[in-house]
């Protein structure tokens, strides 16, 4: 990880796969390590793997809008982790669309991605599970840094 790097923790699941589905992500401060962005990400009927992808997504995309240096992302997705950075490939299109999303995101910018315990990624996974809960995509700047609108919620299987 890089010195300075924001931190996006990010998650998804699925209440049967397919079945309800969202993403969830968290932006984290890397110097006071606090919460400063909650993300919430409705898919709609999908499968697991697509909403940890969205949720990875919305991580980032919230995180580039502060202009970092570097972004770190962690997740308890293996598989996401491993196809982002390219030592697993991806067969299946829905993924393909997801990962080809994320890689524009990113551009040139320096991202890494680690995996982490299922119990060290709560944060993310209790965004995601309150976007399925509520069924609705949300999101919430909890400093003054940022005033981006929160993503709207879309049913299907690609958010972003």
């Amino acid at each position: 990880m890089s010195a300075g790097a924001l931190i996006v923790e990010a998650d998804g699941g699925s209440r049967g796969n397919p079945g309800v589905a969202a993403g969830g992500a968290v932006v984290i401060d890397p110097a006071t390590g606090e919460v400063i962005s909650e993300l919430g990400v409705y898919v709609g009927v999908a499968t697991n793997n697509v909403a940890e992808y969205n949720g990875m997504i919305a991580g980032i995309q919230a995180a580039l809008e502060r202009d970092p240096k570097a972004i770190h992302v962690r997740m308890d997705s293996k598989l996401v982790v491993e196809q982002m950075t390219g030592r697993w490939k991806i067969k299946h299109p829905d993924m393909q669309v997801l990962a080809r999303r994320a890689h524009e995101l990113i551009g040139g910018r320096t991202v890494t991605f680690e995996w982490v315990p299922r119990n060290a990624n709560k944060l993310a996974d209790a965004a995601a599970n309150e976007s399925m809960d509520a069924r609705a995509s949300f999101r919430r700047d909890l400093d003054a840094h940022s005033s981006a609108p929160a993503p709207d919620a879309v049913g299907g299987d690609v958010l972003f």
